[in-house]
């Protein structure tokens, strides 16, 4: 498995909507539960696969119709890193928040 040269804010919101996802998942799941255009996730997903981080297969559905999709989900190496790079960047906002938080001036308003 290849590492992700530059982990965009995309490729992670890519990252935690497989990893949420129950079994494989196509495409269009995967933008809907990122709120990213296709033109952004199609190719994350087809990076990820030929990173060695996902596999991917048709659907063998024979009883829906319209065009087959195509089933994204992590390989073992690459679920476990896909959960370090997403709680890093949950670590890193709750971080964030805290020295937020801790920057806002903490003086009472003067009464008039």
């Amino acid at each position: 498995m290849d590492p992700i040269r530059r982990v965009t804010a995309p490729t992670l919101d890519v990252l935690e909507a497989l990893l949420q996802s129950d079994g494989p998942t196509w495409g269009l799941l995967v933008i809907k539960a990122t709120g990213r255009p296709a033109g952004t996730v199609y190719p994350i997903l087809e990076r990820l696969e030929r990173q060695g981080w996902t596999v991917s297969s048709w659907d063998e559905d024979t009883d829906r119709s319209g065009p087959r999709r195509r089933l994204h989900e992590f390989t073992a190496e690459g679920a476990v890193a896909a959960r370090e790079l997403v709680t890093a960047r949950a670590d890193a906002a709750r971080s964030a928040a805290r020295a937020a938080g801790a920057a806002r001036p903490t003086h009472k308003p003067v009464a008039s």
